[in-house]
């Protein structure tokens, strides 16, 4: 696999948690805080929280930090569009091959369709 794809995975598995979504829209909103400030805010325990940013870190959508005793992190905007734009591709993929099933699918039920006429006409 190759270095631009191993980094598109690990940024769709880093969005893929909802909890991880949750923490990234809660930074987005607040511009930046502590693991403990985002557990205040999310139904789970700070070491929670540091554990989905530490996720969220090595994919480089959160950055953090160090002021004094504190980490604070904040969501790297320019690694949410590259993970904005993965997804769209990944859609867009999907798409193309959701309308090859359904060509597919119609081709063979005009088909069938076809031989079900062709049969009645044998039989009259």
């Amino acid at each position: 696999m190759s270095s631009l794809a191993a980094e598109a995975d690990e940024l769709l598995s880093a969005v893929a948690d909802p909890t991880r979504r949750r923490v990234l829209d809660v930074l987005l909103g607040r511009g930046e805080a502590t693991a403990t400030m985002l557990a205040g805010e999310l139904p789970v325990t700070r070491q929670a929280v540091a554990k989905q940013l530490a996720v969220l870190d090595r994919a480089g959508l959160v950055e953090g930090r160090r002021r004094g005793r504190e980490v604070r992190y904040a969501v790297r905007p320019q690694q949410l569009d590259v993970a904005s734009r993965s997804m769209a591709q990944v859609a867009a993929q999907w798409d193309r091959r959701l309308a090859a099933i359904k060509r597919i699918a119609e081709a063979a039920a005009r088909e069938q369709e076809g031989s079900t006429h062709e049969t009645e006409e044998v039989r009259r």
